[in-house]
């Protein structure tokens, strides 16, 4: 598991930073979260092969959270993309999309499918045999949701001083690493774990982009590996948060404390502030392993 920030910082792009847009590559899945302006340009600056976005969530329609989706789009059809794109977001998008494609003349060859979401309940949005994806209902001035992007139990290891010591013929390998036992090559039933090793647990990601505290969530993020939670505000505007339907710092921290989180990475920061270590030292007085999303910033999960 490997997040990538394009930006993440609220409002308005400026020359050094940019909107929300995250890539999370997970199983094999490369996938977008959120599509601010100057997305796909950020996406060439970090060498994201364009090819392997098949999937895009977006968080609410906001313009900082989804104003590059259409010039993505385009980019898209003007590489001769081929393969299907889903889009995972709240219902109006697809019509916003729809209708810029119209008035442009600018129908993509390859098959755009939105999944328009509209429930305030967590629910799957999708699955394969490696990932699931459920939203996060959050409290914002719109209809809004996070992601929690979760990984399956892998496959079994072999073991293979144990396995060929068991003389279990190939043809057993698959039903091996399925975790079942298999006879060896006398006809003698061994037993799965004599010759196996448990997978890697499976890691967890969870997006909570726009929304003021709201413990709400915490029974769907409970346990989560790696949190990332918007924290517009600092305390000394605290008073901005409820109002805006957003997050300070120590919130965002709380809710990580609250939902025993592995660890937390805070973003969305307001432009009114001209530092970020404050966020930090803010966040750290409630819950101590806090990182800062910054532009371009990477954080690789793979040995989790």
């Amino acid at each position: 598991m490997k997040l990538t920030i394009l930006g993440c910082h609220s409002a308005t792009p400026q020359v050094d930073i940019n909107p929300t847009a995250q890539i999370l590559e997970i199983k094999n899945h490369t996938f977008l979260i959120d599509c601010g302006e100057g997305t796909q340009v950020e996406l060439r600056r970090n060498k994201v092969k364009f090819s392997r976005v098949k999937h895009i969530f977006i968080s609410h329609l906001h313009g900082d959270h989804c104003f590059g989706l259409a010039g993505l789009i385009s980019t898209f059809n003007l590489l001769t993309r081929e393969a299907d794109l889903h889009i995972y977001a709240p219902r109006g998008l697809k019509e916003v999309i729809t209708l810029q494609m119209k008035l442009s003349g600018s129908w993509t060859s390859y098959q755009l499918i939105f999944h328009e979401l509209s429930s305030t309940q967590s629910e799957l949005i999708f699955e394969d045999e490696k990932v699931e994806v459920y939203t996060i209902p959050l409290d914002h001035r719109i209809y809004t949701n996070g992601f929690l992007f979760k990984e399956k139990l892998g496959e079994r290891k072999l073991n293979m001083n144990n396995v060929l010591n068991a003389d279990i013929d190939v043809a057993y390998y698959r039903k091996l690493k399925q975790g079942a036992d298999v006879p060896n090559k006398s006809g003698a039933t061994v037993k799965n774990e004599s010759v196996t090793l448990d997978p890697k647990p499976p890691k967890s990601y969870a997006f909570c982009s726009d929304t003021a505290y709201n413990e709400a969530i915490v029974p769907i993020i409970k346990g989560v590996d790696v949190l990332y939670h918007e924290a517009t505000f600092l305390e000394k505007n605290a008073d901005l948060a409820q109002p805006t339907k957003h997050s300070t710092a120590i919130q965002a921290a709380t809710i990580a404390k609250k939902a025993n989180a592995g660890e937390l990475i805070l973003g969305h920061y307001s432009t009114r502030y001209n530092g970020l270590e404050e966020f930090k030292t803010e966040a750290q007085s409630v819950f101590k392993n806090v990182h800062l999303a910054r532009d371009g910033r990477q954080f690789d999960y793979s040995k989790l």
